[in-house]
């Protein structure tokens, strides 16, 4: 198999999150990634990068408005020093009403918008040493900066910027601009072939770029359990929770899981929780949207993907769970990790 193995690991404290990641480190993990939701991406990475020594360190996603470019740009410089070159920045938009109700950030177009946020950070790390100005000029960001120099030195002029992209227009940017495209959680073998491969394309093409050129990383919501019906049972929460949300009704119809989606959002509609809608989601749409099972089945899943994505990138489950079910299945998917790669033999 020549997919990269990467991991997204998950503590109830920092302190068991970085044991987590040293753990998928030994166990082969390339990729040690971090979420922005519950935690901020940037200083969990930083934790990370301190704590880890091999493994890369990416951001997975930050927000790439809720901080300006040139925050973004020093966050990434400092975190690149401080793991020795490993730092990989994800950037993605969110949606809206994050941005703007949650942290009063403001919405543009979003593929412009993300466009220019990469264009300021990049510029940012090639001329801040220099002493020169440094000028962006974007319709919804731009950089004017005088008489700045950074007096430190820099570990890399240029780290790899990964977007995370669902939509064809934001996947053609990812394939134009970006080092790596990184998928949603949901994320199945025959929608990257049949429905995002078409986007990598096209972004390739208008940016002269080789498909080698671009890191493809697909995110898969991981169960790991010697009891496959209690793997399956642990992912349900995290499919419930996406159906929620009408925008990814075409993922949902494309594997024929509409009336599943629907029989969600009546349940979510009549005032359950989005964490709490495991018990509407059947066995079946668990199985055609994530890795789930013992490690035999799920390496099998994951060998899938070989040939289509270059990186995968596993997840524990947590959606509705308690910990001890979340801290039980990271154990198994670090298991299978070091079995993938060779490194518990």
């Amino acid at each position: 198999m020549t997919l990269r193995v990467s991991y997204g690991p998950w503590g109830e404290t920092l302190e068991e999150l970085v044991q987590a990641g040293r753990d998928a480190e030994e166990a082969g993990a390339e990729v040690l990634w971090v979420p922005e939701m519950h935690r901020s991406a940037t200083v969990t990475a930083a934790a990370l990068a301190a704590g880890t020594s091999t493994a890369a360190v990416g951001t997975a996603i930050s927000l790439a408005f809720t901080r300006s470019p040139m925050v973004t740009a020093l966050e990434a410089l400092d975190i690149d020093e401080l793991s020795d070159g490993r730092f990989i920045l994800g950037l993605g938009t969110g949606v809206r009403r994050l941005n703007e109700d949650w942290h009063n950030a403001q919405w543009g177009r979003p593929v412009p918008h993300l466009r220019e946020t990469v264009e300021c950070i990049r510029t940012f790390w090639q001329g801040c040493t220099s002493g020169a100005p440094l000028a962006v000029e974007g319709e919804f960001e731009h950089l004017r900066i005088r008489g700045y120099q950074r007096p430190f030195p820099v570990r890399r002029p240029q780290i790899p910027i990964y977007l995370g992209a669902v939509g064809p227009l934001m996947t053609r940017l990812a394939a134009e601009v970006g080092d790596g495209w990184i998928s949603h959680e949901l994320c199945s073998p025959a929608w990257l072939r049949e429905r995002v491969e078409p986007e990598f394309a096209a972004g390739l093409a208008r940016g002269g770029r080789e498909r080698r050129d671009l890191d493809v990383v697909v995110s898969a919501a991981c169960s790991v359990d010697p009891d496959p019906a209690v793997a399956r049972r642990r992912n349900a929460g995290l499919v419930g929770f996406y159906a929620t949300v009408r925008t990814y009704s075409e993922f949902f119809e494309f594997h024929d899981a509409a009336a599943e989606q629907a029989q969600v959002i009546e349940a979510f509609r009549s005032g359950r929780s989005a964490d709490d809608l495991a018990s509407e989601v059947p066995d079946r749409a668990v199985q055609a949207l994530t890795l789930a099972g013992d490690r035999d089945e799920v390496a099998g899943r994951i060998a899938a993907y070989d040939g289509l994505a270059d990186t995968i990138k596993l997840t524990p489950p947590t959606h509705g769970l308690p910990a001890d079910q979340t801290r039980a299945a990271q154990k198994e998917i670090i298991a299978l990790i070091a079995e993938l790669t060779g490194a518990s033999r």
